[in-house]
C-alpha cells in the first residue's frame, strides 16, 4: 500500500502539473502491461462489466490499476461522479488500485491528462490496465490512441444503432461485448453486428455475450483480451498508438500558449460586431 500511496502522490503532481512533473515523466520507464479500454454507450454496463472482470483477475492473484474517467463541469473543472461508489467489494483490495480523474472539459471525453497517468501507472508493476470513459462524445474513438486493446460494450437495445454505428467504432473495436445478453434480441444484434464486420473485412473481431451482474460470459471475455495481447496481431498498432499519443502531447503542449479565459473575453467583444467570423478571429492565434 506505501507504493500506491507514491503513485497516488505521482500521479497528482502529473495531473497538477506541479513542480518537477516534466522531470518526472522524462524519467518514467513504462512496463509492457496491456491497457484496455472499455468504452461504449451510456447504460451498456460498463462498470458492472469491469467490477465483474476485475473480481475475477483479482481472485487469481492479479494486480490491478483502474483509471475511471468521469465527466466533468466545464465550468469548475470537478469530477461530477467522483464521488460515486464503483467496485465499492474491492475497495481495499491490496492487489487493486483506482484512480477517478476528471475530463477536465476535454472535447475528446476524456481527460487530456490521460496519456500521462496511464503512462505513471504503466511504470508501476501491475498485471492489467483498465480505463473506463464515460462513453460520450468522441470518447469511444479516442480511447483507440490510447489502449492497447478496446472492448466495446453494447447491449441487445443496440438493434437499430449497429446499422449505424460510426465508422470509426466498428475500427478501433478490438473485442465487441454485448451486454445483458440474457435480454431478448441479444442474438439479432449479435448476427447483426457480425454482417457488418464482415462487410467491412473485419472476420477476426471476436463477438461476446455477457451478463456482467451474474458474471457470465467474463472469462471468456478475458480469454479474448489474452489472445489479443498475446498475438501481437497488429505489429503497426503500437507504432500508430505511440505517434497517437505523441502528436497529443505535442498539441497540448502548443496550446499552453493560450490563455483560455483571454480568449474567452476576446470572443465575447469580436462577437458584439456585425461582421463576426470565428474563422478570421481563430487566425490570430494560428
Amino acid at each position: 500500500m506505501d507504493d500506491y500511496k507514491t503513485l497516488a502522490r505521482t500521479i497528482s503532481l502529473v495531473e497538477n502539473e506541479a513542480e518537477g512533473f516534466e522531470k518526472v515523466l522524462q524519467q518514467l520507464q513504462p512496463k509492457p502491461i496491456p491497457i484496455i479500454g472499455f468504452t461504449g454507450p451510456p447504460g451498456a454496463g460498463k462498470s458492472t462489466l469491469l467490477n465483474a472482470v476485475v473480481e475475477v483477475l483479482l481472485a487469481g492473484g492479479k494486480k490491478i490499476g483502474l483509471i475511471l474517467v468521469d465527466p466533468s463541469s466545464p465550468f469548475n473543472f470537478g469530477a461530477l461522479l467522483g464521488d460515486r461508489l464503483r467496485l465499492t467489494a474491492h475497495f481495499t483490495h491490496p492487489n487493486l488500485f483506482i484512480r477517478s480523474i476528471a475530463t477536465r472539459g476535454s472535447l475528446g471525453g476524456l481527460s487530456d491528462k490521460i496519456i500521462e497517468i496511464s503512462e505513471v501507472m504503466a511504470s508501476y508493476p501491475f498485471d492489467y490496465i483498465f480505463i473506463e470513459t464515460v462513453g460520450v462524445g468522441q470518447s469511444e474513438v479516442e480511447i483507440a490512441g490510447l489502449a492497447d486493446i478496446t472492448v466495446v460494450i453494447l447491449v441487445p437495445e443496440s438493434g437499430d444503432s449497429v446499422q449505424a454505428m460510426k465508422a470509426g467504432l466498428m475500427e478501433i473495436a478490438d473485442v465487441f461485448v454485448i451486454n445483458k445478453a440474457d435480454r431478448a434480441d441479444a442474438d439479432i444484434v449479435a448476427n447483426s453486428l457480425s454482417h457488418q464486420l464482415r462487410m467491412n473485412g473485419k472476420t477476426d473481431i471476436p463477438i461476446l455475450k455477457t451478463v456482467a451482474v451474474e458474471s457470465k460470459g467474463i472469462k471468456e471475455l478475458l480469454n479474448a483480451i489474452a489472445n489479443i495481447h498475446q498475438s501481437n496481431r497488429n505489429p503497426e498498432r503500437k507504432q500508430m498508438l505511440m505517434a497517437e499519443k505523441a502528436l497529443r502531447i505535442i498539441a497540448k503542449h502548443k496550446m499552453k500558449e493560450i490563455n483560455r479565459d483571454e480568449l474567452q473575453r476576446e470572443l465575447k467583444e469580436e462577437m458584439q460586431k456585425d461582421n463576426f467570423n470565428l474563422y478570421s478571429f481563430v487566425k490570430r492565434f494560428i
